[in-house]
């Protein structure tokens, strides 16, 4: 496996205008440190910097490899432009000097580099090689690659204003007057029939630059809606928005991740496609491109279906797998119990609980902190607006003394309740009519919250697995690394 040491990468960057800097962040109570890639750049304002990329997190032994490699490329570059190095000498006036044609450099020139050593030229080459213009769609396709690398952003947007504002004409020569948004889209046309072939060059490739460890699959799918009608279209559906755009059509997009957050491979799916039928299909095409044995598959609640379970099961896979809310009241005897809990997180708790389905599996009961004051805020919130509905409620049927309006009232409890459904259960709302009064009469009777379902289960949530071998936080971690494929999802959709 060809490595590239880390002083000599740091060189580079020191060499072609730019520096690290450590970035100091405390989560959970705990010191995270990461390295980014700055560059410095001059604005009508001034100086100003600004952060290229994350070079991650790294050892405490490498802290000190970092910064020795930092104060020796910067003697380096200082020699590199020292002034007795130049065969003349002139005096610079700063307020009688602009500069002209800024160009984005650093990120265009690592992409590049990182294009050849994924070998993406040769990959698309061959499978352009019978076009007579395969030379023009490979610029185009690198033009692709290489903006979605340094500054992800739209098509239209590439073409309007990034491409005009970096380095890459001056890379490849191509004049940014015939660079439009169309024609990167037909690019995007030459890379899809080549989707599967790319994936598995890609594995090929990076499992030789890198040690990739496939042993867990992590599994997500999100939706993007969009705009337009899309009459006839089989993918452009409507369904659950994530984007809370219930008024456009979506799709469904689904993506697998290594405990890494590299991505192995996406699939698309029509917008009114529920999470948990995706599984079988992208099962299917991870196997045949990763094998089988020795696999962990990681997903959310939204897959737990009977159906996926049992295909599971049947193929002897290994998963741990999120569980609807509902199932805590399997585990309510353990939920009570105050014994029992580990800490394998500072504020996070889980426990090891049977299965009613069998020894062949197990659930882990889990309980954090945050995540109670979380829903305690939300359940909280939505309370409140049911008590200020009931209120307008009550008002309505003053107003309307000497008239029956109960079945108009009981609608809008029942809208009322609907909109704010997850504390709908703390309230017993009834309506009647007072001949007596002659008005509507309301009675609330608001559930003692403290020992309802619903705030006892506030920041639990329940996983299960048929892994039987594992302690409760290694279990524990492996679902939490799902969060790497949510991060993906933010970086490439």
């Amino acid at each position: 496996m060809k490595t590239y040491p880390l002083e000599i990468d740091i060189c580079i960057y020191f060499i072609i205008g730019m520096f690290l800097r450590r970035i100091n962040r405390k989560k959970n109570g705990k010191n995270h440190y990461y390295w980014a890639l700055v560059e410095s750049y001059r604005t009508e304002k001034g100086s100003r910097q600004r952060i290229v990329g994350y070079v991650g997190d790294v050892s405490k032994s490498q802290v000190k490899t970092v910064e020795q490699s930092a104060t020796c490329c910067d003697s380096v570059q200082q020699d590199f432009l020292s002034p007795e190095e130049l065969p003349g000498k002139a005096e610079v006036l700063p307020r009688q000097t602009r500069t002209e044609r800024h160009r984005q450099f650093g990120g265009v020139w690592l992409g590049s580099k990182l294009f050849n050593l994924l070998e993406l030229d040769r990959f698309f080459e061959s499978g352009l090689l019978e076009k007579e213009d395969s030379t023009f769609w490979l610029t185009i396709i690198r033009i692709l690659v290489i903006s979605r690398f340094y500054h992800p952003s739209s098509e239209l947007h590439i073409a309007e204003h990034l491409y005009e504002h970096s380095a890459m004409e001056d890379f490849f020569g191509f004049p940014a007057a015939r660079l439009y948004d169309n024609r990167l889209y037909r690019g995007l046309d030459k890379i899809l029939p080549h989707k599967d072939g790319l994936q598995k060059h890609l594995k090929e490739r990076l499992g030789r630059l890198f040690k990739v460890d496939y042993d867990l699959f992590l599994y997500d799918v999100t939706s993007t809606y969009v705009e337009g009608m899309h009459v006839g279209s089989e993918l452009f559906q409507r369904g659950y928005s994530r984007d809370s755009r219930p008024d456009c059509k979506q799709v469904c997009i689904a993506l697998v991740v290594t405990r890494d957050g590299l991505p192995l491979g996406y699939e698309i799916f029509a917008g009114n496609t529920h999470d948990s039928t995706t599984v079988e299909e992208i099962i299917g095409k991870m196997e045949t491109s990763y094998g089988k044995a020795d696999r962990i598959w990681v997903m959310d609640r939204g897959m737990a279906s009977k159906k996926n379970l049992e295909l599971f099961r049947q193929g002897k896979r290994r998963y741990i797998i999120g569980t609807p809310k509902a199932s805590l009241k399997q585990v309510e005897k353990q939920l009570l119990e105050k014994s029992d809990w580990q800490a394998v997180h500072a504020g996070v708790d889980v426990k090891l609980c049977p299965s009613l389905e069998g020894d062949d599996e197990v659930f882990i009961l889990c309980k954090s902190n945050d995540r109670a004051l979380k829903e305690k805020a939300m359940h909280d919130r939505f309370v409140k607006h049911i008590e200020e509905g009931i209120e307008k409620l009550k008002t309505a049927c003053e107003n309307k003394s000497g008239k029956d309006i109960s079945a108009v009232i009981e609608r809008c409890i029942g809208r009322l309740l609907q909109k704010n459904s997850r504390a709908a259960a703390l309230f017993e709302i009834k309506t009647s009519y007072d001949f007596a009064l002659g008005k509507t009469i309301l009675t609330v009777n608001k559930i003692d919250h403290s020992t309802h379902w619903l705030r006892l289960t506030e920041g639990h949530y329940l996983l299960r697995t048929n892994i039987t071998d594992w302690n409760p936080k290694a279990l524990w971690e492996a679902y939490i690394s799902l969060t790497d494929a949510e991060e993906a999802f933010s970086l490439y959709v």
